[in-house]
């Protein structure tokens, strides 16, 4: 029999309901996963080990609670909890702790889930990394900024994670550690409670094992009527969109990309490529613009009072860079991303999903960096909900993965592609 550390949320559901399984049990296996492995993968900031199996005690005690009725989850440390510190992966909040549950925290403990504790993240979810490893090669980044909830779901040590994405931060680490990542399009996961860095993209995103797991979370975090993952009624018409960066992906990168849709193809999708409108072009450095310029401002306390306690990539990424933003060129940014979500929305009369690459290829050597977020940031300006699977191993045996990238707002449609996709690929 399976492990439960290793079951999806919703193959635990069911031993739930069959009284195969108490929460209890299922704390206790992840509990144990974490004690043999996180000296190597580091994925925690802070463990709340005890108040985590009194939490399953008490809906042991009681009747189902909601959807994710004793599913234990990591939460992103940018995100606050009120009864758990939240770090922000900086120094100066290293004793920092909440009064309120942030919205996707509070929403998540009122369907059940049990919060494990909370999960590395970079400097404030930007650039400087934190300890957190690849699960599977300690030599190798997990990803950033969303770190430890990554490498924990990865490492079946958490069956669900919550992380956010301004730029990569969602989709890349769940490419290199080769999990199913979901950024929802923007704004369906409310951000409350979760450290600014731009409000135009921030973005609050999941990671599970699998897709039906993502639609699970999605209902949870949103508050809605749980509708389960659909079986499409045809294959889908795919567009495959290398894009203007086409250049930059790996061997391993562009391969994954081309033996999906070849499979895709033959499983009876419509496939074709296709080049993204001219606006697009632009809108990488968009993104960049609207995330540096934001900054000095998100970061203003911050630079204020603790200079010295602020990495120099923050220093230079943000504060330095930001400064040097005009207002005209800020504003040109907004309309521009305006103008790529209007441009791009009109592709979806004649194709349902893009396919594209969440990252260059394999996790690249090294903890100095946390990956190149390039195939990321584009999707995250144009406001679209993306997910990743993962695909394959890379030429030195880490994960590679594609992304499936969907209509602003229709993202029940395409967790129903990415399930099929999903069953087509394995």
């Amino acid at each position: 029999m399976a492990a439960l550390n290793t079951l999806t949320a919703t193959e635990l559901a069911q031993r739930l309901d069959s009284g195969g399984a108490t929460a209890e049990a299922i704390v206790r296996a992840h509990l144990d996963r974490i004690d043999q492995r996180d000296a190597d993968v580091l994925a925690w900031s802070h463990l709340a080990r005890e108040a985590a199996l009194e939490t399953a005690r008490m809906l042991d005690r009681g009747p189902r609670k909601g959807l994710l009725h004793g599913i234990p989850m990591g939460v992103k440390d940018i995100i606050d909890s009120f009864d758990q510190p939240t770090t922000y992966g900086s120094p100066i909040y290293r004793t920092h702790q909440p009064l309120a549950d942030a919205a996707t925290v509070a929403l998540a403990r009122e369907a059940g889930a049990i919060l494990l504790g909370k999960t590395v993240t970079t400097e404030f979810a930007n650039r400087h990394p934190g300890p957190t490893k690849n699960p599977h090669n300690p030599g190798h980044t997990p990803g950033g900024s969303s770190s430890g909830s990554a490498a924990a779901v990865a490492d079946f040590q958490s069956v669900l994670g919550t992380g956010t994405q301004t730029g990569g931060s969602v989709i890349r680490p769940a490419a290199f550690c080769g999990v199913v990542g979901y950024k929802p399009s923007y704004g369906h996961f409310a951000p409350a409670g979760m450290k600014a860095n731009t409000e135009w993209l921030d973005t609050i995103g999941a990671y599970a094992r699998s897709v039906e797991d993502i639609a699970l979370f999605r209902a949870a975090l949103m508050a809605l009527p749980f509708t389960p993952i659909a079986k499409i009624d045809r294959p889908p018409r795919i567009a495959v969109a290398f894009t203007h960066h086409r250049h930059e992906l790996s061997p391993e990168g562009t391969q994954a990309v081309n033996d999906a849709a070849a499979a895709f193809a033959k499983a009876g999708a419509q496939v074709s490529e296709i080049e993204l409108p001219a606006p697009v072009r632009d809108m990488t450095e968009g993104q960049k613009t609207l995330s540096a310029f934001d900054g000095p401002r998100a970061h203003a306390d911050e630079a204020r009072r603790f200079p010295g306690l602020l990495s120099e990539s923050l220093k230079k990424d943000k504060l330095e860079a930001g400064s040097k933003i005009d207002y005209e060129t800020w504003v040109a940014a907004r309309k521009l991303g305006e103008t790529g979500r209007a441009a791009v929305d009109s592709l979806f009369s004649d194709i349902d999903v893009i396919l594209t690459a969440p990252a260059k290829g394999e996790a690249p050597p090294g903890l100095e960096r946390t990956g190149d977020a390039t195939f990321n940031l584009l999707w995250t300006y144009l406001w679209m909900p993306c997910v990743t699977l993962p695909l394959t191993m890379g030429p030195t045996g880490l994960p590679v993965g594609i992304q499936l990238v969907g209509r602003q707002h229709e993202d029940a449609g395409l967790l129903d592609i990415a399930a099929w996709a999903r069953s087509v690929l394995s």
